[in-house]
């Protein structure tokens, strides 16, 4: 009888490691790795790449972007436009935050007013938003200062918070990140998402757990959780995924994709981004910070010109770029509502022609400045700028290249401490409007080169309230022309991006450069 128990026992012991043992092999992780980390979790507090790539994960917008990146359903499964200015978005009733609470208008309406805020790097998303109230639990009304034909595109990137998670934690205004505030919402986030975050580890490790009232469904069911490695050094990360410490690199480095590709255990995909790589000249100062001449020469376009016209893109596409780039006469892309193939003509590279125009500007010797550089933000982004500091340096501008990290990069630009600088810009509602707002716009948070120009400023008004396409596309068309012709930033390219993975990995590569995980795939489906 003793015998027997035993091996009753033993059956059940090797009967529950079998069990355990399998649901530990079929509860997989995706390792993942970028150059730089999200600069927050606050989702309204900072509008930059990486950050929003990390808060899709965890939170929901009302529509989204899908694979194909066209908009459709999210936390609102439909909407109607009742009138020119009023919009009603009708709820999900199955949305739930990651702790169990349900979702209601009352967190739309919170969510929204929060990214109006003046701390909100979104507010201008949104800025045509003049109320917002709910109807019954589970509808909307939104109402804008104008008719507004690309709200829904706007909507896609105001992500949804809970009201009283928010209110519990003192988070009801958006981290001030420009003035290094530090807050809840900060270094904790809660959504309606497919993950939530359970470790979070600045520059060093996210954890993402599957959410489990997450109301869509994951299209590998065995996915269970994501792991955020930052890793700055390229060779570094690459070394990470050969070796197989990491599963998937959203901006493999160029010089290092062949390799990649050789591998048998590796795979690379690119395809042309959605972001254009530019330069900018602060043009309002009296006085560069850095400079050696007791002006400043970027007031004048003869100056601008000459900069211009002394890079060449196309070395810098062959040598820094390894090809994978696209030469750039305009802060936009194809695809984008107002882009033309004109327009994106650059002027020809011609370095007598910028001596000339030095001269005639008054800088026959040229001119000393410093340029700043993110070194963990863009695709090459140091490399790029030491070969326009090379560029420059054969028609007499002595540039002193200053790299830092994009954390400080931008709090620094934001704080009005770069004569000369380097930006990339996405166009995320895949409109012109977007980019005037943000880049032209008298005043606007990013237009560090301080353009204005009441022609392109009353562009902009008709760009946001203009129903009458043809109307429309003949303002940013308008837009466009003044602001090429003035040379306010230097464009350089538009961006490719590369991703890397382990062969069994699947995480579909979009044009905006955000990997969307529920569709990931782990294994050999």
């Amino acid at each position: 009888m003793r015998a027997t128990m035993n091996i009753k026992n033993i059956i059940k012991i090797l009967s529950l490691v079998l069990v355990f043992g399998f649901s530990s092999a079929s509860a997989q992780t995706i390792k993942w790795s970028m150059q730089g980390d999200s600069l927050t979790l606050d989702p309204h507090a900072q509008n930059e790449g990486p950050t929003t790539q990390v808060s899709r994960q965890v939170y929901e917008a009302l529509v989204e972007r899908g694979l194909d990146m066209k908009i459709g359903p999210a936390l609102a499964t439909k909407w109607k436009a009742i009138d020119a200015n009023n919009w009603i978005f009708t709820l999900r009733e199955d949305a739930r935050f990651s702790d169990g609470s349900g979702m209601t208008s009352e967190d739309v309406v919170f969510s929204i007013l929060r990214a109006k805020q003046r701390t909100s790097d979104f507010k201008e998303y949104i800025s045509t938003v003049s109320g917002v109230e709910a109807v019954g639990d589970y509808a909307v009304k939104i109402t804008t200062s104008k008719p507004n034909p690309i709200l829904l595109n706007q909507l896609s990137n105001i992500f949804i918070m809970s009201k009283a998670w928010s209110e519990k934690n003192f988070a009801t205004s958006p981290q001030n990140w420009d003035a290094g505030q530090e807050t809840f919402s900060a270094v904790n986030a809660m959504g309606t998402g497919p993950f939530r975050i359970t470790k979070r580890e600045p520059n060093t490790k996210t954890v993402f757990k599957k959410n489990k009232y997450w109301w869509g469904e994951m299209k590998d069911k065995g996915l269970s959780s994501i792991e955020l490695m930052p890793i700055k050094n390229a060779a570094t990360r690459v070394a990470a995924l050969l070796s197989g410490e990491i599963d998937l690199v959203t901006d493999a480095p160029v010089q290092d994709l062949a390799r990649i590709g050789f591998s048998p255990s590796t795979k690379v995909e690119s395809t042309a981004q959605m972001r254009t790589i530019f330069l900018g000249m602060d043009q309002a100062a009296d006085k560069l910070r850095t400079g050696n001449t007791g002006d400043n020469p970027f007031k004048k376009k003869e100056v601008r010109q000459a900069l211009y016209q002394a890079i060449d893109i196309e070395a810098i596409k062959k040598k820094v770029m390894r090809g994978l780039s696209e030469p750039a006469g305009i802060i936009t892309f194809p695809g984008v509502n107002g882009y033309t193939a004109e327009l994106d003509k650059r002027l020809p590279y011609d370095p007598e022609a910028s001596k000339k125009l030095l001269a005639e500007a008054g800088y026959p010797n040229g001119f000393e400045v410093e340029l700043r550089c993110p070194n963990d933000r863009y695709v090459n982004d140091e490399a790029i700028c030491t070969a326009v500091v090379g560029m420059l340096g054969k028609v007499g501008v002595k540039v002193n290249l200053f790299a830092q990290t994009k954390s400080k990069h931008f709090k620094e630009l934001k704080d009005n401490q770069g004569d000369f600088y380097m930006l990339g810009w996405g166009v995320p509602t895949l409109d012109s409007h977007y980019v005037f707002h943000y880049l032209y716009e008298t005043g606007a948070s990013w237009n560090r080169v301080n353009f204005s120009n009441a022609e392109v400023d009353a562009a902009i008004r008709v760009m946001e309230g203009e129903v009458d396409l043809e109307k429309r596309n003949a303002a940013i068309a308008k837009a466009w022309k003044i602001v090429k012709d003035d040379i306010s930033y230097l464009p350089l390219h538009h961006q490719v991006i590369s991703w890397a993975s382990k062969n069994n990995v699947s995480v579909p590569i979009r044009p905006n450069n955000e990997p969307l995980f529920k569709f990931a795939v782990y294994g050999s489906k």
